[in-house]
């Protein structure tokens, strides 16, 4: 996908990343029931393999939750957390003081779960919004561990996509806290066609 990207892809894809994330942070206030405020994302296209370096590297904790998307559009999203901010959400989200990642229970991961699924859920309502085309999400898959491993799942299925992915930083700010997030979408590459011929884009 990448070598076929020009100037005029990259800011579509830009525009699409901060009018999806916009959409998530709107979600992520609701639940929250807090202002949040949003840095302008960053938005680049990666390759596959080198996502766990920009996670921090491959042993560094994280938590993943991974939707399959069906409809108009077939691919993956993920939504990525580093420890703290996930830290930092469930804390607010069900007001407790979670100080490492021992102490979370099943309450906190299926929390962690409902707030992926919202956040991925909002940014493809914008985006399929956007494009006019259909997108299904699954049930939400969450798993808590090395980023290394989180990313061997989309791993295995890039055959069927492509070995590079739409990468979308989030700062969300909470008072004094930051929530980083990080949005991988990874679709099909015919998929990708749709959504640029969608947009006036070829």
């Amino acid at each position: 996908m990448q070598d076929k990207l020009d100037e005029l892809h990259m800011d579509v894809l830009k525009e699409l990343g901060n009018i999806g994330a916009g959409n998530a942070t709107t979600a992520l206030s609701q639940m929250l029931n807090r202002s949040i405020m949003m840095r302008v994302p960053e938005v680049k296209v990666v390759e596959l393999k080198d996502v766990s370096a920009i996670l921090g590297g491959e042993e560094n904790m994280v938590a993943g939750i991974l939707v399959k998307i069906s409809g108009d559009i077939n691919g993956i999203m993920m939504y990525v957390l580093e420890y703290e901010s996930v830290r930092i959400m469930l804390n607010i989200l069900l007001n407790k003081n979670i100080t490492s990642e021992d102490e979370l229970c099943e309450m906190d991961l299926s929390a962690l779960k409902e707030i992926g699924n919202i956040l991925t859920g909002s940014y493809l309502t914008a985006l399929s919004k956007l494009t006019n085309l259909t997108m299904i999400q699954s049930i939400p898959k969450l798993a808590f561990d090395m980023a290394g491993a989180i990313l061997s799942v989309p791993a295995i299925l890039f055959g069927k996509t492509g070995d590079s992915v739409l990468f979308i930083k989030t700062d969300f700010n909470e008072g004094d806290c930051d929530v980083v997030g990080y949005y991988i979408l990874i679709p099909e590459l015919q998929s990708f066609d749709k959504i640029m011929k969608s947009l006036g884009v070829v």
